[in-house]
């Protein structure tokens, strides 16, 4: 893989009229655009692994909360991972935004944080 041509795939977990749904979702970083392709297959999203029986409103958001707590601090270790990686490369200017962006991670997972709490789970 080159450096013009870096590639990943995300599993994420969404919410819509159809219910919640996890995917692979794939980017191609090269330039400064993307696409994002979403095929799904919406079955049982909705429901609870072990019953069967519908998600409540709540149960839907203690399940995305996680998710997006969790993904948050994925990109958050990958910021700070590029950002040595660019002082290495005397890159300063570059590895201090990283740095930044990664500081503005861990206030989003704060607030995450905070909402799922208000759940009482």
């Amino acid at each position: 893989m080159s450096k013009n041509n870096l590639q990943h795939a995300d599993n994420h977990i969404h919410e819509n009229d159809d219910g919640i749904h996890s995917h692979k979702h794939e980017h191609d970083h090269h330039g400064h655009s993307h696409t994002h392709s979403h095929g799904h297959d919406h079955h049982g999203h909705d429901q609870h692994k072990n019953t069967g029986k519908e998600l409540s409103f709540e149960e839907k958001l203690l399940v995305l909360f996680q998710h997006w707590i969790e993904h948050n601090d994925s990109h958050k270790d990958n910021y700070i991972s590029w950002a040595k990686k660019a002082e290495n490369e005397n890159l300063s200017d570059t590895a201090a935004l990283l740095m930044d962006a990664a500081a503005a991670s861990d206030i989003i997972t704060e607030k995450l944080e905070k909402a799922l709490k208000t759940l009482g789970k």
